[in-house]
């Protein structure tokens, strides 16, 4: 198996974190834990399902899954190959006049968001494509060609900082406070743009945090009490909603 991570073309990386080129060559059943923004998906080969109680849904060779409070599971084909597009927090909307908060805990089909003829043409370039650099050039030229040229909300790119600022832990009402503005709008305009509740959206930040230091040497109080959680139980309970299993399983499977 290979996961190999590609940073985007200057023009793209105020909407890009990275691409990510990965080949599997057996079939593998896996967990994704929530993540703080979109992600598109090729399938260049091979094919791709997600396994909700005991049933599979097969999914599109391309698709985009939004934000979701929960783990999600993925069956993946022997011989897959896989293009990702990891979207920054508030680059979604720069390319899709869909507001991010429609494909909250969604896997959907691009042909959903995008013209079909032109992702079937994606599709169509990726599979023939010999190198990961073609495939990477060829997702640069369509999220160019998408790009839309709309400004950023700068509410809520700061709203976003601060919660990253406090590794998640910021109070919504003082986050509101620092913002000068009531929480009715700011909810409103953060869910279109981020594709999800600041609380929600800070509850993933706040989990990513303790999931990077998870293999550290911190106790799971000490985790627990930095991370502002309430006590030992809400910590567990919060993790477990995350990954479905305790964090001290977690320390010893994952």
């Amino acid at each position: 198996m290979r996961f190999d991570k590609h940073f985007p073309t200057d023009r793209l990386k105020p909407y890009i974190k990275y691409f990510v080129v990965s080949e599997n060559e057996l079939e593998t059943e896996y967990k994704v834990f929530p993540s703080p923004g979109l992600v598109i998906g090729f399938q260049y080969k091979g094919k791709l399902s997600t396994i909700k109680n005991d049933a599979e849904a097969k999914l599109s060779s391309a698709g985009i899954t939004g934000i979701a409070d929960s783990y999600t599971i993925f069956r993946n084909s022997a011989g897959i190959g896989t293009i990702l597009v990891y979207f920054t927090e508030i680059g979604f909307t720069h390319f899709a006049s869909h507001p991010a908060n429609e494909l909250f805990g969604l896997s959907l089909s691009l042909q959903d968001i995008f013209d079909k003829t032109l992702i079937l043409e994606v599709e169509e370039k990726l599979a023939a494509a010999g190198t990961d650099q073609l495939r990477i050039k060829i997702m640069e030229r369509f999220l160019l060609s998408q790009l839309n040229g709309m400004q950023a909300d700068k509410l809520i790119v700061e709203a976003v900082k601060l919660i990253y600022q406090s590794n998640g832990t910021m109070r919504i009402k003082e986050l509101n406070e620092k913002l000068f503005i009531s929480q009715s709008p700011f909810q409103k305009r953060f869910r279109k743009v981020v594709g999800t509740t600041p609380k929600k959206f800070a509850s993933i930040v706040r989990f990513n945090t303790v999931l990077n230091n998870l293999n550290g040497s911190k106790t799971l109080a000490e985790l627990c009490y930095e991370n502002n959680f309430f006590d030992q139980a809400h910590f567990i309970k919060d993790f477990k909603r995350f990954t479905g299993v305790t964090p001290e399983n977690f320390r010893h499977f994952f």
